[in-house]
């Protein structure tokens, strides 16, 4: 009998996917973190970055969820930015 793959909330993989692009850890530290498997933070990351442009592009149409997406980039940026700052 097949298992059922997982199906995981659009919060929960932006959560994993900007951990992943902030390099908190390595992406199977991350994976076992979250309980997911290291390729599948590899595609949320990557889907997270591709789509990115058409968040923040001209005439980009962003959904409710794609907002959500774009904020927690946004967020990284500014706490990347200021992470990288001499005190």
């Amino acid at each position: 009998m097949k298992k059922r793959a997982a199906k995981y909330e659009a919060p929960f993989k932006a959560k994993v996917a900007v951990a992943a692009i902030r390099e908190e850890d390595t992406v199977p530290v991350l994976a076992k973190r979250y309980g997911v498997h290291p390729s599948q933070v590899f595609k949320w990351k990557k889907q997270m970055l591709d789509n990115a442009t058409a968040v923040f592009g001209p005439g980009g149409t962003a959904t409710d969820e794609s907002a959500q997406v774009g904020e927690l980039l946004k967020k990284v940026g500014e706490r990347t930015a200021s992470h990288h700052l001499p005190p």
